[in-house]
């Protein structure tokens, strides 16, 4: 099914890296980096770190290493490395749009990671930050997510959450809220993913139709197309 769809939503929950920043070409030099110091095959550090936090690529691919050590090592790169990250076409325009109580960056990286690829890509940083530093459970957990509702203080229903990783959809839908995949031509999503998703391939493809204290409503254009119980 496709055409427009429309969603009301008080609050949009924005994953950071290939969604609001890209930052992926810089991203995968560092893994590389990473798994060459490992003799781990890149391709496999991809696929597992995409979502992921630190720790958890860690204790997955090098288990015998020290985790804290290896969250140290990658984190201090991505600290002093910022070069090449760019705002994803459509966001700057679209967060805007938003007021600081209806919007908030859910990231599996570190606050000052995060906060170090908005300023490079020339992007405000929220208000309301939900980190790899303040959760207990990472994505595909819900706690991030539902961290986020929690500290806008908007019900888990009345949450939209944007994302470009599969463990990312799969958090934001285990904690009760709607999805926008930003997926591109991955054929994948529509098969991994069942609840109210819209899937499109950029966020020029969303736009705030309208907005007050308590809404917003999101226009889904029409190459947005409703993967599983979109809804209208």
């Amino acid at each position: 099914m496709s055409g427009q769809h429309r969603w009301t939503a008080r609050a949009v929950l924005f994953d950071l890296d290939g969604v609001l920043v890209d930052s992926m070409p810089l991203i995968g030099a560092l893994l590389d980096r990473w798994a060459d110091l490992h003799r781990l095959d890149r391709e496999l550090v991809h696929r597992t770190a995409h979502g992921r936090r630190e720790a958890e690529l860690a204790a997955a691919l090098v288990p015998s290493a020290d985790p804290e050590e290896q969250v140290a090592l990658m984190q201090g790169w991505q600290l002093t490395e910022f070069d090449g990250c760019r705002p994803c076409p459509g966001a700057a325009g679209l967060i805007a749009r938003l007021d600081e109580g209806q919007w908030a960056v859910v990231t599996s990286g570190s606050g000052p990671v995060a906060r170090g690829r908005l300023r490079a890509a020339g992007l405000p940083a929220p208000r309301t930050m939900v980190t790899a530093d303040d959760v207990v459970r990472g994505k595909p957990d819900p706690e991030p997510y539902l961290r986020a509702a929690a500290a806008l203080g908007v019900d888990v229903a009345e949450c939209v959450v944007i994302e470009d990783a599969p463990s990312g959809a799969a958090a934001g839908l285990a904690a009760g809220m709607r999805l926008i995949t930003v997926t591109g031509t991955d054929a994948t999503w529509p098969d991994a993913l069942s609840g109210p998703v819209v899937r499109v391939d950029s966020l020029e493809r969303i736009a705030v139709a309208g907005a007050g204290p308590d809404r917003v409503d999101l226009l889904i254009g029409a190459e947005g197309e409703v993967v599983a119980g979109g809804g209208a």
